[in-house]
């Protein structure tokens, strides 16, 4: 029953975080909003963890996760946060669907690195035909239109999780997986809180102008996305196979689609459905193909 509830939570709370997010936005400034999430998230796991029993992370536990987290959820995330101003929801989740592609590619570029097998390969090419109709040009696609600017984000956000997730594998990290977390949420927090200042956003960030959808929509994401979500996926990753444990990297995005049409009358064309399509079978043929190093893929697209 606990795996059943885990697979639960991580199907659909993951896949809904795509939209609220999007109503969060509605009175949020995206870097503000990132930066208050995962703040407070990795604050509230830090102490859980301490309280736990778990040491404190050394000068090199911290450097790593600090260096992941930023890679990770920073640029990861926030370019989910910062294309969901102007790219459809369901559609950024299926680019975060593409994260394995990118993560098969970083561990077969980087020195040492081990070379896909032929499955995953013919994996690694679908997705890219997949993510190539999603946002190829309108001749060949048809109709839709989709901003290449928020697209080039998403693409350069997942591939900095890819690479983000393989450091996290081969470089020192907390013992502690609770720890581990806390602390790269910490550190994207504080990156977020430099681009909240950077740009400008705190002068143009009212709490009278907070909706009360866009409130609750932020708690959710702290609770459910960051705390509930991640919990729950760590669990999986101990309880069943890392194969099963990563399933939710083709799930997801169909929750969130789905969503996105039932509540934020997103558009679901024929591209979007083909795109679809061919992405997710080829993470699918990764995953499958890839269980016996599955725990870089297992780890490479949550905290959303």
């Amino acid at each position: 029953m606990r795996v059943l509830t885990a697979f639960g939570a991580v199907y659909f709370l993951w896949g809904s975080t795509f939209l609220f997010i999007r109503f969060a936005l509605d009175s949020f400034p995206p870097f503000l909003m990132g930066s208050t999430r995962w703040l407070v998230a990795g604050f509230i796991l830090y102490i859980t963890a301490r309280w736990r029993g778990a040491m404190a992370p050394s000068r090199a536990e911290w450097l790593t996760s600090a260096i992941t987290g930023i890679m990770m959820i920073g640029v990861g995330n926030g370019s989910v946060i910062w294309s969901e101003q102007t790219v459809p929801s369901g559609i950024v989740a299926l680019f975060i669907a593409g994260v394995p592609l990118w993560m098969v590619l970083a561990d077969w570029l980087r020195p040492n690195g081990v070379r896909p097998r032929a499955p995953v390969i013919v994996g690694v090419g679908l997705g890219l035909i997949g993510i190539s109709i999603l946002v190829g040009p309108r001749v060949f696609v048809g109709g839709g239109y989709i901003n290449p600017t928020g697209a080039l984000a998403m693409l350069l956000g997942s591939m900095s999780w890819a690479l983000g997730s393989v450091i996290t594998r081969h470089r020192e990290r907390p013992k502690s997986a609770l720890m581990s977390v806390a602390v790269q949420m910490i550190a994207a927090g504080v990156a977020f809180s430099v681009a909240t200042v950077s740009t400008g956003e705190l002068a143009r960030f009212s709490l009278d102008g907070v909706t009360p959808r866009a409130a609750l929509a932020w708690v959710y994401l702290v609770t459910c996305g960051s705390l509930i979500g991640y919990t729950a996926y760590n669990y999986l990753l101990g309880a069943v196979s890392p194969a099963k444990a990563s399933t939710y990297a083709y799930v997801n995005p169909v929750i969130a689609i789905v969503m996105g049409w039932a509540f934020a009358h997103e558009p679901i064309g024929a591209r979007t459905l083909v795109a679809a399509t061919v992405i997710l079978a080829g993470v699918a043929i990764i995953t499958q193909s890839s269980a016996a190093r599955a725990p870089v893929i297992g780890r490479a697209v949550g905290a959303v």
